[in-house]
């Protein structure tokens, strides 16, 4: 029978990424929290935390703390159910996987107005988030991936409006004679990170085939709205939060006639489905409103 204080302490050490952070969430000293995680590894005979700035899990400290949610999330689903037969109790963290496009637009919404749970969200590309889902390192994730996986639910959420978008001004520089293949050959555009593919999807889609293109490396959602607006290069912004910017001017579309649509997929643990009701719910409702639906 495991120790819930003990792996209480691994898991906010994992959580917070050291042992004076996860001392403060908790509410004890320091030494207490070494003195638990010593505890937890010397009765299982392994190591759970790698010590470090910041401490990360190993594979079986990983595990640990996906367990330690799962039965947070369990007696939460409890405690609604059972009403106040089991008192009070700590609110579970619930860790999920989410592109930073849908944090921008609308997800946050949808978390906003759930009560009783602490989140903890792992900000990665759309094409990688189910991975982390199926390693067991969150309860659920927002993914281009349509699955379903073994031992995960999914639903559809609807689709994420993309548009090439430019400033007025870089337009006149780059695009004077229109948006060609020749002109998109030099024109600077704007990359997420490494994993970020949209562009070049939207050239292929487009134009039938890939186009080299410089580009300038920017790793935020806003970033690459207001590098489009003061005309750094042009890029791939989600349609709802370019909106406002192409009624007003100054943002263009480069081709209104071609734009990316990118379809979402909700997917969570089986092991949490029952702890995980509520948010499914108005993650499921908050989608209806704000993505586009078929």
């Amino acid at each position: 029978m495991l120790d819930y204080a003990l792996l209480e302490a691994v898991a906010a050490v994992v959580r917070t990424g050291s042992f004076d952070r996860a001392a403060q969430e908790i509410g004890v000293t320091p030494s207490a929290i070494s003195q638990r995680v010593k505890l937890l590894e010397e009765r299982l005979g392994t190591g759970l935390i790698i010590r470090g700035q910041p401490c990360t899990a190993t594979p079986a400290g990983k595990r640990l703390c996906r367990h330690a949610e799962e039965v947070g999330l369990m007696e939460h689903h409890l405690r609604g159910e059972l009403g106040g037969l089991l008192g009070s109790g700590p609110a579970p963290t619930v860790r999920i996987a989410v592109n930073a496009d849908s944090l921008a637009t609308w997800f946050l919404l949808a978390l906003s107005g759930l009560e009783g749970c602490l989140f903890d969200l792992v900000i990665e590309d759309e094409s990688n988030t189910a991975d982390w889902l199926k390693r067991g390192e969150v309860s659920a994730a927002v993914s281009i991936a349509s699955g379903p996986f073994q031992g995960c639910g999914s639903r559809p959420l609807g689709a994420q409006i993309y548009v090439a978008t430019a400033s007025p001004a870089f337009m006149r520089r780059w695009f004077a004679d229109g948006v060609t293949e020749e002109a998109l050959g030099q024109a600077p555009c704007l990359t997420f990170n490494i994993k970020d593919t949209f562009q070049d999807r939207w050239l292929a889609e487009t134009f039938g085939q890939p186009i080299r293109r410089p580009s300038h490396w920017v790793p935020s959602t806003g970033g690459f709205v207001d590098g489009t607006l003061v005309g750094l290069g042009w890029g791939m912004n989600p349609l709802s939060l370019v909106r406002s910017h192409l009624e007003q001017g100054t943002l263009v579309e480069m081709r209104p006639d071609s734009p990316l649509v990118v379809p979402l997929y909700w997917h969570w643990s089986r092991a949490v489905e029952k702890g995980l009701k509520d948010i499914t719910a108005s993650i499921l409702r908050t989608a209806r409103e704000r993505l586009e639906q078929k």
